[in-house]
């Protein structure tokens, strides 16, 4: 059975149909929490991490499929009913009814995506050479806000391999300043650069003046 788990949870996440599906009750669930949509973000990312994450039984026969929903119902009433609030519960009524509770991490992850957006904030990828410091996290912080106009939450990362420099990254665009890149646009620029002297040569060569 845990096999089977693994391997439908990983058909759901690749699944861009399931990921559709997945958004669709991400925003209803937080359009249903209104002004409490960030305790809501948290409830559900406590109930996943904590809940399902740290027993793995219990996720089994709430997102596997050995229960029918009718199970599954009974099984939410007698666990998570009185320890969650109302909409939560009923939230996972719903899935249970649907048959989405396999959808669960997925929705928690867009709901979390769409908690940040709402609130104006981006998740950015800064990759360095070395750990940076708080003043230069804040630092660039404070740039991507005023170049981008949104609330950065930064992820940092080291790669040794950059040498120097820093590789931000904020959805699809990517602004790479390392050092690593710079030196092979260097080394790029100056190949071709040798090249085009090369050439020059051939033609003086080819077209003698005089002729």
């Amino acid at each position: 059975m845990d096999m089977e788990l693994k391997t439908k949870i990983r058909s759901v996440y690749e699944d861009p149909r399931a990921q559709s599906i997945a958004k669709v009750y991400a925003i209803a669930y937080l359009d249903a929490a209104g002004q409490n949509s960030a305790a809501a973000s948290e409830e559900l990312a406590s109930f996943v991490d904590d809940v399902l994450g740290m027993q793995s039984e219990f996720d089994q026969l709430l997102r596997g499929t050995s229960l029918g929903h009718e199970e599954k119902l009974r099984l939410i009433d007698r666990v998570v009913s009185g320890r969650a609030t109302p909409l939560f519960t009923s939230f996972l009524k719903v899935l249970a009814r649907h048959d989405r509770l396999s959808l669960l991490p997925g929705i928690q992850r867009l709901v979390e995506v769409e908690s940040e957006r709402r609130a104006g904030q981006r998740r950015v990828s800064v990759t360095s050479a070395a750990v940076l410091g708080s003043a230069t996290l804040e630092s660039i912080r404070a740039a991507l806000r005023s170049t981008l106009s949104i609330e950065p939450i930064l992820e940092t990362r080291v790669d040794a391999t950059l040498v120097g420099g820093l590789v931000v990254r904020v959805g699809d665009t990517v602004y790479d300043g390392s050092l690593k890149t710079q030196v092979k646009q260097l080394r790029a620029r100056l190949r071709e650069r040798c090249l085009n002297e090369i050439q020059r040569g051939r033609d003086r060569f080819s077209h003698p003046e005089g002729n």
